[in-house]
């Protein structure tokens, strides 16, 4: 696999970034495209902002960092076109910082547009370019797609029923990648992360908000105690995604890529407490806009990939915040 290129959309973002460092290392592929827009969806001017950006990809040759956005048919193609990239990890979309402002159009933009032009751009240049071999595109879903979950846990064969923008969008993506995919003939691979977390996150998920208020000294409120996310390690997520985008039995198939076991956002801040024993916290009344949500069950990815998470929650959240204490965010 020495000769494979990678294009990663929203390359520099917390998820694109990891994935890109991994493949670099696994030595999965030779060189890294990275397309971002630059964009942070965080007010920089938010106190204790921490921009991660600078330290997610360390300088390398085999790092080539582009700026445009994935959306932009006329940027792809040329990229696309330049590169030649065998594998195309299609992981820029808004993030879920933005849901509570979020219209349909904004959230269409990465979801829809860029996932429609990115596979269009693919198949114009491989019909047009002797010895192309694209081995897989890559798009990146959510759980969200699911809606409420109606029972403990959730399959892949759950049906999807979104109740916001954020995952009807995605839903409407994967519809997308699989409808354009199977009729160019192209093998794609459809990723349902959840409650990613871990170092350099900065798109204010609830792991990020609890772990940055630990660490400042102020209350954390838990919207429902017995309110569930599958929190997922973000090396976890990424060591996933790629056994299921260089498999064979991960072409034309939709993963849920987690850690396989809900976890109640008390849960989550009772650890919290063993690293900061004066936090203070208190159980409110739930936000009825997000679904809810708990357990995805990863039995597909792991009888056809051999996927098994490493981290539970108790050692991620060691992890991320020794990594917080080696970059001096706190001691």
């Amino acid at each position: 696999m020495s000769n494979n290129v990678a294009l990663i959309t929203g390359g520099l973002g917390f998820i694109g970034s990891t994935l890109a460092n991994t493949l670099i290392k696994r030595k999965i592929v030779t060189k890294c495209i990275l397309l971002d827009n630059f964009g942070s969806f965080i007010n920089p001017l938010k106190s204790n902002y921490n921009d991660y950006r600078q330290k997610r990809i360390i300088g390398s040759k085999k790092f080539i960092i582009e700026r445009g956005d994935a959306s932009n048919m006329q940027i792809t193609l040329k990229l696309i076109q330049k590169y030649k990239p065998t594998l195309i990890y299609h992981t820029a979309a808004l993030p879920l910082a933005k849901i509570k402002n979020l219209n349909a159009t904004e959230a269409s933009i990465g979801s829809v547009d860029a996932t429609k032009n990115l596979i269009e751009n693919l198949n114009f240049v491989r019909s047009t370019s002797n010895n192309y071999h694209i081995k897989r595109f890559v798009y990146f879903s959510s759980s969200m797609i699911y809606g409420d979950f109606k029972s403990n846990i959730v399959s892949e064969n759950t049906k999807a029923n979104p109740k916001e923008i954020y995952g009807t969008m995605k839903l409407a993506g994967e519809v997308i990648t699989a409808g354009l995919c199977g009729y160019y003939n192209i093998d794609y691979t459809s990723i349902r992360p959840s409650a990613v977390y871990g170092p350099t996150d900065m798109n204010q998920r609830v792991s990020q908000i609890f772990i940055e208020k630990a660490i400042k000294g102020e209350k954390i409120f838990i919207q429902g105690k017995e309110e569930k996310l599958d929190f997922t390690y973000i090396q976890d997520l990424v060591n996933g995604v790629i056994l299921a985008s260089t498999n064979k039995k991960g072409a034309n198939e939709t993963f849920n890529i987690t850690n396989g076991k809900g976890r109640t956002l008390f849960e989550f801040v009772k650890i919290l407490k063993k690293y900061f024993p004066n936090l203070e916290y208190e159980v409110v009344k739930r936000d009825n806009f997000r679904p809810k949500r708990g357990t995805l069950s990863i039995q597909k990815a792991k009888r056809l990939l051999g996927y098994s998470p490493n981290y539970t929650i108790e050692k991620g959240i060691e992890n991320y915040l020794q990594y917080l204490k080696e970059n001096k965010i706190f001691k």
